[in-house]
């Protein structure tokens, strides 16, 4: 089979890599781009698949990035339902499913992340769903048409966002989680005690301190054993217990790995030329100070185009601060920048009876993150005082006070 010869070879059908192939042409880039993604469809965005996906209000091709058309329309070769077999960082060379080699003058690995998969007594039952791409979120939405109890398991993003979908959609949903509160591994538990008492009061079980003991049924999963004793009877299960980057074909290739493939403030790998985006990319971040792997569609958005920024010769560092969004059906939304991986203090703005209200995260006076809901106009001066590093210290008593107008904080 004859060597094919590209200029930009972008590896994995996500966010990162359609935002890179765009953004590569809408910089004038020449040559070929090839855009390869193991999964059937085009990229397409994730957060569906939890929401109006999976509740059948939106269809697959509501969530794609580009429309089919637009690859060939752009110069721009896709090829869906392909694995990159193996990766050569150093010699420029990549083998595809089916033996094509591939060889490119630079590349990105947007390899996305991998569902963490429990090991417990009755694991293998059917019923017992994950989700991460489109395949899952239909087989959930086809599995439970006739089931009246869902349980979940895991209280972050996706035992919240599918409890809140499925509730909606007529199904009683129980969360079982190994923390007290929804969602406050993110947010801490005053923050998500809100979200938690949203789920509650629409009528969402919440089984907080509780570790899934095991799975039991006979060929399909029949209820949910926590340590402690208590069995919650099911028609079905979904799983939501987190990621882990997709690094395989990076470790193999030689480059730097930890915690997901190790790069520059420029998204650049530890192989020149070689760039990571989205959910795989341990990034130095100069706003932060420190390293940072951020799981989010924004994030990998951004980070797609600068990437194609950098493989054109830009020298400029990765600035973008992370954005996060989630909606509890249409019970609740929240948006938030940081992230935080610590902090002090917590300062509220807003009326939090009215649920419009935003949560400022400080770090010895400095702000870490900021937290909003029905207050999106709050989050650019978040931003900008994130960025700046300003000590807000003088200014807790501005931030609290609604009257008071955020441009006035320097």
């Amino acid at each position: 089979m004859a060597l094919r010869e590209v200029k930009h070879l972008l590896v994995g059908g996500g966010m990162a890599a359609a935002n890179c192939a765009a953004e590569l042409r809408a910089q004038g880039a020449d040559g070929e781009i090839l855009l390869v993604g193991r999964e059937p469809h085009p990229p397409y965005e994730r957060p569906p698949l939890s929401k109006d996906f999976l509740r059948g209000e939106s269809t697959a091709e509501d969530a794609y990035v580009h429309p089919p058309e637009w690859y060939a329309e752009n110069g721009v070769e896709l090829l869906s339902g392909t694995n990159v077999m193996s990766f050569d960082a150093a010699g420029r060379r990549a083998k595809l499913q089916g033996g094509e080699e591939i060889a490119f003058e630079k590349a990105l690995l947007a390899t996305g992340a991998n569902v963490n998969i429990l090991r417990v007594d009755g694991s293998g039952l059917d019923g017992i769903h994950y989700l991460r791409v489109l395949g899952n979120s239909e087989a959930i939405r086809d599995d439970v048409a006739d089931a009246n109890r869902v349980v979940l398991i895991g209280g972050s993003y996706i035992g919240a966002e599918v409890a809140a979908s499925l509730t909606a959609k007529g199904k009683q949903c129980a969360i079982v989680m190994l923390e007290d509160v929804a969602l406050s591994r993110s947010f801490g538990d005053e923050a998500g005690r809100f979200f938690h008492d949203v789920l509650a009061d629409h009528g969402v079980e919440l089984h907080g301190g509780e570790e899934l003991e095991a799975f039991e049924g006979e060929t399909r999963v029949e209820a949910v054993r926590t340590k402690s004793g208590r069995r919650i009877e099911c028609d079905a299960v979904v799983v939501g217990a987190g990621v882990h980057p997709d690094t395989m074909l990076a470790g193999r290739a030689g480059l730097e790995v930890e915690n997901g493939i190790v790069c520059d403030a420029k998204l650049q790998s530890s192989v020149e030329g070689i760039f990571a985006a989205g959910d795989v990319c341990s990034y130095d971040s100069v706003v932060h100070g420190r390293r940072l792997r951020v799981e989010h569609w924004d994030v990998a958005l951004q980070q797609g185009r600068h990437a194609a920024r950098s493989m054109l010769g830009g020298e400029e560092p990765y600035r973008e601060l992370p954005y996060f969004f989630s909606d509890l059906a249409d019970w609740a939304s929240l948006e938030y920048v940081g992230p935080a991986q610590e902090w002090d203090e917590v300062v509220w703005r807003g009326d939090r009876d009215a649920g419009q209200w935003s949560a400022w995260y400080l770090s010895g006076g400095r702000l870490a993150a900021a937290l909003s809901v029905e207050r999106s106009e709050d989050l650019p001066h978040a931003r900008r005082l994130i960025e700046s590093g300003v000590d807000l210290s003088p200014h807790r008593e501005a931030l609290a006070d609604g009257g008071t107008a955020l441009e006035s904080i320097a």
